[in-house]
């Protein structure tokens, strides 16, 4: 009798930056026993590519546009009656590692992910491929992902800053306010700037997770520093930061920087 060898475990990578998934692509390219079966930029896109074709497993970034990596799991739970494919999150973020858990992702893994990382998470995957998610032990990944995310804490506590062939290590709590300049930032750190080569957008995504938030389409506030919030009538607020600084507070974002504080 023939022995019957088991079909590769088909993969969806969903991310929105293209070179996130061409890493994630190459580095399954040599893991054993799985196949990518489709890509997707964003929730919709995943959540279309899971109705159209069979997938086993979901690489999932947690920070995408429109819907998040969460939000696309609870519509993936509301969607057809189809067993959902196993979860593994990949961001590059720790803030979300307990509410990833909390979905029953079988994995958590943070950017840039080794190929030893990724190994582990997909093994995983296989040995519990007929007992998907809630049977897999959370109190043993809880334990390990606790110390991965304690060696990189305080690295993740610095923002690594390239400008005119100089690297800077900056502390994120000596950075009081960052506005945008076309496709630099300007970081107000202490009463000193610095121009940097990077479009707000992406300086937002990376310290979101760290208490910076959006108060106007060209200013993110580090949250710690805010002294006081001013109400310049007609439902405008000015936000006071400790050394006095006063920034305007679009009513565009007031009701999402309004929800931030709160969540503090």
């Amino acid at each position: 009798m023939p022995s019957l060898t088991p079909r590769p475990l088909r993969v969806l990578i969903a991310d929105d930056e293209p070179l996130a998934r061409g890493r994630m692509r190459s580095l399954l390219l040599q893991e054993p026993g799985t196949c990518v079966v489709a890509e997707a930029a964003n929730g919709s896109e995943t959540i279309a590519a899971i109705e159209r074709i069979e997938v086993d497993l979901i690489l999932l970034d947690i920070q995408m546009p429109e819907m998040d990596g969460f939000a696309t799991v609870e519509a993936m739970r509301t969607g057809p009656a189809a067993p959902a494919p196993a979860i593994i999150f990949v961001t590059a973020y720790d803030a979300y590692a307990l509410q990833a858990f909390a979905v029953h992702a079988v994995d958590y893994l943070l950017k840039p992910v080794s190929a030893e990382r990724l190994h582990e998470a997909v093994h995983r995957v296989h040995v519990n491929h007929d007992v998907l998610r809630l049977n897999h032990d959370l109190r043993s990944r809880m334990s390990s992902l606790r110390l991965e995310l304690e060696t990189l804490r305080h690295a993740r506590q610095q923002l690594l800053v390239k400008t005119d062939g100089e690297i800077t290590l900056l502390a994120l709590d000596d950075i009081d306010w960052i506005s945008s300049a076309g496709n630099y930032v300007t970081l107000h750190i202490k009463g000193r700037t610095k121009l940097w080569r990077e479009t707000l957008q992406a300086v937002e995504k990376r310290l979101a997770p760290h208490r910076f938030a959006r108060i106007s389409r060209s200013t993110l506030v580090n949250t710690t520093k805010i002294a006081t919030l001013r109400s310049a009538g007609y439902g405008d607020y000015c936000v006071r930061l400790q050394d006095t600084t006063e920034l305007a507070l679009s009513r565009a974002y007031r009701e999402a920087f309004l929800s931030t504080l709160n969540q503090i």
